[in-house]
């Protein structure tokens, strides 16, 4: 089942945009500013938006309380698109918007007047770049992921969301769930903006042995309030997480630093306690608590460690085993804004030893290690409670260089594929490595591709049938030594990315320059490349319609890149500068 087609029950209908059965009545007031009471007569009031019109302010006011003040991109002299108010949870009761306009302007001239719709119901806009089988909002912007878990059965993502544009805004948890990680139901808004500020980011925990005192199993989420300083707060959820309670003592804590953000709690079983790392500028503070209310400070970290060429935020901090041996270690994962390898946003991390107290790298203050070696893997977090010991990783796939520009209109971005968390060793080194997770593997469909032959002075091309874009490849390669190997996709208009491995070399390349659109951003345009721990040989390439994830000897090197081609990649060529055999090559179509 697509994915665009099983967010919430409120959006299975078509959109069915109705006239209204009585007149609004609008009464314009000086200083562009004016008041709208709505009829009320749908579940939903359409606001018609246009990308390019200037910020207007709307205050929705219910029994002379203010309920939501939202900033919004009114359609001045055209609609774009709509975004839907849900006027259903007022009860029927009279809605106001008090609405401001920017300075200057003439709120009379605005086109939105005369274009404002009720709808009964509100379907998934179907653009070119939604993707088929990634996690994406049903309208509205998205940036990090937030507030992730596992509890009976379902796998609940949480994530940054304005649901009344698609820039920047409004900032509050959407919440989606899922039971398999590739079919995800939208669960509506799960935490509000308040008197605190905008919800940013942060974290779920599910609290088995009721520490805090919400009730055995109840979810608690931690989060960032945003508004003249950045705090952090808790709500709780006793339904299992489909609703939250705010907790009446917020903000839990407070800090003298302007970036103190993205709290990510875990239950650390040696010192029977919780800890909580969040990102503080150019570091990450770690604290502790026995009943997930009182923190106490315990450490710092990162001052002398990693890249820093911004600022650091949305960390992790969990313990794995390291393949082969009898080890394990603690691993910390740092998203850091600007600073990347390519340019622009990426996740580096750490590994080392974690005493409850404090962490300790376990390599050089200069070295940077990091996560995925494409331009668009950011804010990468993990779920907690997973089951059966998985460390399970979803990051947003864009990129704070262009992540506004991209070209999608109704929503804005995407989240990269779940992600099974590994160490392996190196040349006594120890790596982060992430493999697609299995439950992918269900997504698949037909087989457009099953085949193995044997690459040399020739180039062997194949075509597939590409359903909107949405496959795999899933090939084993016998690469010869110090060749040179070229896999190409592309379309029927010369639209292409390219990957290249080079024996001599031991590294991956992604060339996405002539891939498609790329006229929003001069960073768009790429050449990223990774490292090969050892000769390459295996490749896993998922596309989607505006996405393609690369991983290499299962999950050892990795890139994620976007890509926005005007019609889907349907062939493949191949070729090497030496005798290369391909073992087995799959193509599967996703679903």
């Amino acid at each position: 089942m697509k994915i665009r087609k099983i967010f919430v029950v409120l959006m299975l209908g078509a959109m069915s945009l109705q006239a209204q059965a009585q007149t609004d009545k609008i009464d314009f007031l000086p200083a562009g500013h004016c008041m709208m009471r709505t009829a009320a007569t749908g579940r939903y009031l359409m606001i018609p938006v246009q990308e390019s019109a200037q910020v207007s302010n709307v205050r929705v006011v219910v029994d002379n309380r203010l309920e939501e003040n939202i900033d919004i991109r009114l359609a001045a002299d055209r609609v774009d698109h709509y975004v839907p108010l849900d006027l259903s949870r007022f009860d029927g009761q009279p809605v106001l918007l008090d609405i401001r306009v920017p300075a200057g302007g003439d709120a009379r001239k605005l086109v939105c007047w005369e274009s404002m719709k009720y709808a009964d119901t509100v379907s998934i806009p179907d653009e070119q770049f939604r993707p088929e089988y990634h996690h994406a909002p049903a309208w509205g912007w998205m940036n990090d992921p937030n507030g992730m878990f596992y509890k009976d059965g379902v796998w609940h993502l949480c994530y940054q969301w304005n649901p009344y544009g698609s820039q920047w805004g409004n900032l509050a948890w959407g919440h989606s769930t899922s039971t398999d990680l590739v079919n995800w139901k939208d669960e509506g808004r799960a935490l509000a903006p308040d008197a605190l500020g905008l919800i940013f980011s942060g974290s779920s925990v599910v609290d088995k042995d009721n520490t805090a005192g919400f009730g055995k199993d109840a979810v608690v989420a931690f989060y960032t309030t945003a508004d003249k300083s950045q705090t952090q707060s808790m709500a709780y959820s006793t339904d299992g997480g489909l609703t939250f309670k705010k907790y009446e003592g917020n903000p839990v804590i407070v800090a003298d630093v302007p970036d103190f953000r993205d709290p990510h709690v875990f239950r650390h079983e040696p010192t029977d306690k919780w800890i909580m790392i969040l990102a503080a500028g150019q570091e990450m503070r770690i604290y502790s608590s026995a009943d997930l209310k009182a923190w106490t400070y315990e450490s710092s970290f990162g001052r002398e460690y990693g890249a820093h060429g911004g600022v650091w935020e949305c960390p992790d901090l969990f313990e794995l085993p390291v393949e082969g041996t009898d080890e394990k270690k603690w691993v910390l994962l740092c998203n850091i804004n600007p600073g990347g390898p390519f340019g622009g946003s990426a996740t580096q991390y750490f590994t080392g030893s974690f005493d409850g107290h404090k962490f300790t790298c376990d390599t050089e203050p200069g070295v940077t290690k990091w996560m995925d070696y494409g331009k668009d893997h950011y804010a990468t977090v993990t779920f907690d409670n997973a089951p059966d010991n998985r460390r399970v990783a979803i990051a947003w796939m864009n990129n704070w260089q262009y992540a506004p520009l991209t070209p999608t209109m109704e929503f804005k971005s995407a989240n990269s594929i779940a992600r099974d968390l590994f160490l392996f060793r190196d040349g006594g080194n120890d790596y982060l490595g992430s493999k697609p997770s299995k439950e992918i593997e269900a997504a698949r469909g037909k087989t457009a591709v099953s085949e193995t032959f044997t690459l040399g002075e020739k180039t062997v091309d194949r075509l597939f049938d590409a359903p909107r874009g949405a496959y795999e490849i899933n090939m084993d390669i016998d690469v010869a030594d110090g060749s040179t190997v070229s896999l190409t996709l592309a379309n029927g208009r010369g639209e292409r990315v390219v990957v290249v491995y080079d024996d001599a070399t031991r590294t991956l390349t992604f060339d996405r320059r002539f891939s498609g659109d790329k006229s929003f951003s001069e960073s768009f345009p790429a050449v990223t490349t990774a490292p090969v721990y050892g000769r390459l040989s295996s490749l896993r390439i998922f596309v989607d319609n505006c996405s393609v994830e690369l991983f290499a000897d299962n999950g050892r090197s990795v890139m994620t890149n976007l890509v926005f081609p005007s019609e889907p990649y349907n062939s493949l060529s191949m070729k090497s500068d030496k005798k290369t055999e391909v073992k087995k090559m799959e193509v599967f179509g996703l679903k």
